[in-house]
C-alpha cells in the first residue's frame, strides 16, 4: 500500500480520536480536537499532492480519499450540533450531509458508465468554507473551555462572550450551508443528463 492511501485511512482512524476529544470541555482535549482536525484536513492535501506526484493512483484511493473528507467533516457537524454551547441547527448539518451523499452517487453511477465526473469550482469552494468554518468553530470551543476553567477573561461589555460566540457559529455554518446547496444544485444541473437518462 503506497504512502498516499495510509494518509487516507490514518484520516479515517482520526475520527473517533476527535470525537472522543471534541466532547470533553477541557483546555486540553478541545486544542487536541482542533489538532486533529487541521492534520487530518492536511493529509488530505498531502495524500492528493503524493498520488499526483507519484501516480499513486489507485482504485482504492479513488474511493477511500473522499469517502474519508466526508467521514471527517461529518463527525465535526455532528459533534456541533451535540455541543449546547454551540448554536448549529440540525437543518444546517442534515443539508450539508445530504448534498455528499447525492454527489456521491452521482459519482457512483457516472462511474458504472465508464465516466469521471470533476470536482468543480464551486465544489472547491464549498470544501475549502467547511474546512474554515469547522476550524474556526473549534477554535472558539477551546477559547469557551479556556474561559470556562479561568484561564482568559473574555468578558465583553454589553454582550456577552457565549453569546457572540453562538453568533458567530451560527452564521459561519449558515453561509458553509448556502455554499453547499449552491454547489450541490450546480452539480446536479451540470450533470442531469446523466441522471435523466434510461
Amino acid at each position: 500500500m503506497n504512502l498516499a492511501n495510509r494518509l487516507t485511512i490514518l484520516r479515517i482512524l482520526l475520527v473517533p480520536v476527535f470525537m472522543l476529544f471534541i466532547f470533553i470541555d477541557r483546555t486540553s482535549t478541545r486544542f487536541i480536537a482542533l489538532f486533529i482536525f487541521v492534520g487530518a484536513s492536511l493529509t488530505d492535501l498531502c495524500d492528493g499532492w503524493l498520488a499526483r506526484r507519484h501516480n499513486y493512483i489507485t482504485n482504492f484511493g479513488k474511493f477511500m480519499d473522499p469517502l474519508a473528507d466526508k467521514l471527517l467533516v461529518s463527525a465535526a457537524l455532528i459533534s456541533f450540533v451535540e455541543l449546547r454551547e454551540l448554536n448549529i441547527p440540525a437543518w444546517m448539518v442534515i443539508i450539508i450531509i445530504t448534498r455528499e451523499f447525492i454527489i456521491t452517487g452521482l459519482r457512483s453511477v457516472a462511474a458504472s458508465k465508464g465516466k469521471v465526473l470533476a470536482a468543480s469550482k464551486t465544489g472547491k469552494y464549498k470544501t475549502t468554507s467547511q474546512m474554515v468554518s469547522i476550524s474556526i468553530i473549534l477554535i472558539i470551543l477551546v477559547l469557551n473551555a479556556m474561559y470556562n476553567q479561568g484561564y482568559i477573561n473574555l468578558a465583553m461589555p454589553g454582550i456577552g462572550w457565549f453569546k457572540l460566540t453562538r453568533a458567530i457559529c451560527y452564521w459561519l455554518l449558515a453561509l458553509t450551508t448556502l455554499l453547499t446547496a449552491i454547489s450541490g444544485a450546480s452539480f446536479i444541473y451540470k450533470n442531469w443528463k446523466l441522471i435523466s437518462e434510461e
